[in-house]
């Protein structure tokens, strides 16, 4: 069966180094382990028939739930009509996790603390582990308090203080939970390289909570000064990004996981568990205001790490994997149905070679943001950020697929012409750190080519509108960036016409903002997509920059309404359903929302003390 539940239904666990989704409904429907990207051990997100673990009461029941305040510790509380019981849920974090050190030697173990607040409630417990996507039915095997299933590598250990009845299929029980018991769960999972997996007691799995617990707000307290409007978004933004980050590299991934459409039964089912180089200016943006320089140190030092020479490599690539991986070729799995019959389930990502000239200055613009900081980098590194400026200046007049990494033929694309253009802008503005005296006039003179033929290519006086591509008539909401990377002021006249052109041609009848018109398969795909929730962000922080703060403050307030009960964001929202669409959650939108936030602060500060930006 494919699964049907909702994508704003699910909240996010991490350990910083994998994560997993757990349902209003107490059922843990995916898990990754002890990767993003390692294949699942439970991924009824995608197929019912996948896996799962759920602890939930037997009958009727209301729920509502919460992070803990500071964490990203999930508390859900069940509602019966015999009394109620509080579910604690947490990857755990390692010993001696605070502050920075969040996510450091963690033991890659899922606490469930289940606990009966009043009354008498029957519990349901389901234990289905289908490791490698689903395709494998792990041999259950008790020992005392726990269950064990090894699948060749793997080696799972349920610790359970009831004992389950071990079938075909799974484990089961069902007990009841009387006023003032709390019993404590726990998954272990390890592979030949880790140290085994075990049953943990009681007491260990509690101490462990409370330390993440206590992890948790170590980093919040140290991190989140920010103080602006909408400072709940914005923190809890920040540690959706910290849950979204591979500690052991710095990497960044879009999202927790593969293959949730843009549309519902389509066919733009992506893998988003990597790392994108193209978000790297925005993520870092993102950083500075909702965590602190040195994680923003952390993702830039992971690109830089993992990228190539350009001496002796002729492309940058565009993503990487968390271990900073190039090969993330993309297949496809069969056997799973995806979310609401959504096929194909793909893992891996065949964008990973496509060529997209614009992440040069996404590196570029991350390095401005970070000069500060950078004042003492080495060789190879100076050497990799004069390469970019290099390659920037080479290849500006090329094609490529652009930042959606459309499928089609490739084109000559605004956006990529305009990174191409920031690249230069700012390795002019970081000469001195980069010692290329001998390459400045020729950066100049380029970086004002690239000015002069995107104003003149770039624009349509039919359209009113900087367009999609050169001499289209087609919109992106990409276009919105040109202010954010200081290409044009936003309000000069011909910006302030595109965003107008954006706000009424290609917004649903939320006013959320689509990224462009798909009729037709211009991207090289069949289907609609939702609304991007980024792009309507986007369109937010331009409306800020221009000055226009109350159209600002509404569009910022539509887009983040669509965040669900425990404040997170998918990539997209359905038109006509209004339901999130896409990956999830998605570090993308969360970025979007912090910077927006950040820009309508600035703004509304410079209109109080009457002074310019």
């Amino acid at each position: 069966m494919m699964s049907t539940t909702p994508i704003a239904d699910y909240a996010i666990l991490s350990d910083r180094h994998s994560a997993a989704l757990v349902s209003h409904h107490g059922s843990l429907d995916w898990l990754c382990s002890p990767r993003f990207d390692s294949p699942s051990i439970f991924a009824r997100l995608l197929d019912d028939n996948a896996g799962h673990w759920s602890i939930r009461p037997s009958g009727w029941f209301e729920t509502s739930r919460r992070y803990l305040d500071q964490t990203m510790v999930l508390e859900t509380t069940f509602h019966t009509g015999s009394g109620t019981v509080v579910l604690t849920d947490a990857f755990a974090l390692g010993h001696d996790n605070a502050g920075h050190r969040l996510g450091a030697d963690v033991p890659h173990l899922v606490i469930r603390r289940l606990h009966c607040t009043q009354g008498s409630v029957p519990i349901h417990i389901a234990y289905h582990p289908r490791p490698e996507y689903g395709l494998i039915n792990p041999i259950l095997t008790e020992t005392t308090s726990g269950v064990t299933a090894r699948t060749g590598a793997r080696l799972l250990v349920l610790t359970t203080p009831v004992r389950l009845d071990i079938g075909h299929d799974g484990a089961v029980a069902d007990v009841t939970i009387d006023a003032g018991t709390t019993l404590y769960f726990g998954l272990h999972c390890s592979t030949l390289e880790q140290p085994p997996a075990r049953v943990w007691e009681q007491a260990e799995l509690a101490d462990r909570l409370d330390s993440t617990i206590a992890a948790w707000r170590s980093w919040s307290d140290l991190h989140q000064a920010y103080v602006g409007p909408w400072h709940h978004h914005v923190h809890h933004s920040g540690r959706v990004l910290q849950a979204l980050t591979f500690q052991p590299t710095g990497a960044i991934v879009a999202a927790a996981t593969t293959s949730l459409p843009e549309a519902e039964g389509g066919e733009r089912n992506w893998d988003y568990r990597y790392s994108w180089v193209r978000d790297a200016s925005l993520t870092l943006e993102a950083l500075w205001v909702a965590a602190c320089p040195d994680e923003a140190n952390d993702f830039f030092a992971f690109l830089t790490a993992a990228a190539p020479s350009l001496s002796t490599e002729k492309w940058l690539p565009i993503m990487f994997g968390v271990g900073g991986e190039r090969d993330l070729s993309e297949r496809t799995l069969p056997h799973l149905r995806g979310w609401r019959g959504s096929r194909p389930v793909r893992i891996g990502n065949g964008a990973w070679d496509q060529r997209q000239i614009d992440v040069y200055g996404e590196i570029l613009c991350a390095a401005d943001r970070l000069a500060d900081y950078l004042t003492g980098i080495d060789d190879e590194t100076r050497r990799f950020l004069v390469d970019c400026a290099d390659a920037a200046a080479e290849r500006w007049r090329e094609t490529d697929h652009g930042i959606w990494e459309v499928r089609s033929a490739p084109k000559h694309f605004l956006h990529s012409k305009v990174m191409c253009w920031a690249a230069l802008d700012r390795a002019l503005a970081l000469g001195p750190l980069l010692g290329a005296a001998d390459r400045v006039d020729t950066w100049r003179r380029t970086r004002d080519e690239i000015r002069r033929t995107i104003l003149r290519d770039g624009w349509n006086d039919e359209v009113g509108a900087f367009t999609q591509y050169f001499g289209s008539r087609e919109l992106d909401a990409s276009a919105l960036t040109l202010p954010i990377v200081r290409f044009l002021p936003a309000d000069d006249p011909r910006m302030l016409k595109t965003i107008d052109a954006i706000s009424e041609r290609l917004t649903d009848d939320q006013g959320l903002v689509h990224r462009y018109h798909t009729q037709g398969g211009v991207d090289g795909l069949a289907g609609e997509e939702g609304t991007f929730l980024m792009c309507t962000f986007w369109l937010a922080h331009t409306l800020a920059l221009s000055g226009q703060i109350d159209r600002a403050h509404a569009v910022f307030e539509r887009a983040a309404a669509h965040a669900n009960d425990v404040g997170l964001l998918a990539e997209e929202v359905d038109p006509v359903s209004h339901e999130l669409l896409g990956n999830f959650p998605q570090a993308f939108s969360h970025i979007g929302l912090i910077n927006a936030a950040w820009e309508i602060s600035q703004a509304e500060n410079a209109a109080a003390t009457n002074e310019p930006r």
